[in-house]
């Protein structure tokens, strides 16, 4: 990534990034191919680190480093589950890109778009290797943001027919049937408890906000043997009998769920089978089994967003989008 010449910086709003048009696709095969270098250990990445202000609520500073695509840069991020009675966003933030041989800023953006789709990304990648190649059938539990971007992502890869949606908020539920119904052309029905969205589904994923103490929703029994699930929530939704009734118990980076197991999180889980790049350079298994239960927990890396700000900002000098701002 060659920085622009001139001490100036390249501002990309969230209108901006969006205006990109990057679609999913493309984003999942750049961060296949991330997952190959962090397998192959050729990325930089220290655990994320933060503050927290309020319950449940967090700013992440995070850092990362891919040589082969030459992008570092950071993202600052915060997530408050409490912005939704304010008419806020859950995540903001901004992401800061440099040019790696200089160190100098490249781009400031937002992150909120980027964090969104990225997460998904990284959970269609982990199906890819974990689910069953014929799922036709997704539960989804969380009805916001991020329930949508998973199913977009999904889509994607697998031949989906059928969604369940659940949330909490019983309205959100049907308004994310109804939308994603015509956005994603397959048929999405809003259930009336969580037990319906979990039970006879092919994967699942939960969505909701991430919580230190998980309110364990989910019981052992519930998750249908060949199924495969994504805690994009961590372990908020799950009982800890439900985790222990799967094969393999998946993250993004098991360096990082470490940390935060020492921080408060994570207290009753299973031992880790693999993390994404063991699965995406076959060090490690995915799927061995049809009747396999099989977890993703991905906790969020700074390597998917910097992967994904970096095709941002090509593109973005390509279309001439943004605002150049002197340093």
């Amino acid at each position: 990534m060659e920085a622009h010449l001139g001490r100036k910086l390249l501002y990309l709003s969230s209108a901006d990034v969006q205006a990109i048009g990057l679609t999913m696709a493309e984003i999942i095969v750049a961060l296949e191919a991330m997952f190959r270098e962090k397998g192959e250990g050729r990325v930089e990445i220290p655990p994320k680190i933060g503050v927290h202000t309020m319950p449940d609520a967090f700013i992440h500073a995070m850092p990362a480093y891919i040589p082969t695509q030459k992008a570092a840069g950071m993202k600052w991020v915060g997530g408050y589950p409490g912005n939704s009675k304010r008419g806020l966003p859950y995540i903001t933030g901004l992401l800061i890109l440099n040019d790696s041989e200089t160190g100098m800023p490249l781009s400031v953006m937002d992150c909120t778009w980027i964090t969104t789709e990225r997460t998904a990304a990284a959970t269609a990648i982990s199906a890819k290797y974990l689910a069953r190649p014929e799922s036709e059938t997704v539960g989804i539990l969380g009805c916001g943001v991020q329930g949508r971007s998973n199913l977009q992502a999904l889509k994607t890869l697998f031949p989906l027919k059928e969604v369940r949606g659940y949330d909490v908020n019983s309205d959100r539920s049907a308004t994310f049937a109804r939308e994603m119904s015509s956005q994603a052309g397959i048929k999405v029905i809003p259930v009336d408890d969580a037990k319906q969205a979990v039970v006879g589904n092919d994967i699942v994923v939960t969505a909701g906000p991430i919580l230190r103490t998980p309110h364990a929703t989910i019981q052992r029994g519930w998750l249908a043997e060949g199924a495969f699930a994504s805690l994009v929530d961590f372990d908020s939704y799950w009982h800890p009998d439900a985790l222990r009734e799967g094969d393999k118990f998946c993250t993004d980076d098991t360096r990082q769920l470490e940390h935060y197991r020492q921080i408060g999180y994570f207290q009753d889980i299973p031992p880790v089978h693999a993390d994404l790049g063991e699965l995406v350079t076959g060090r490690k298994p995915g799927r061995q089994r049809p009747e396999e239960r099989t977890f993703a927990c991905n906790l969020g890396l700074a390597l998917e967003d910097i992967a994904t700000a970096g095709l941002i900002y090509g593109r973005a000098l390509e279309r001439k989008i943004g605002t150049w701002l002197p340093l």
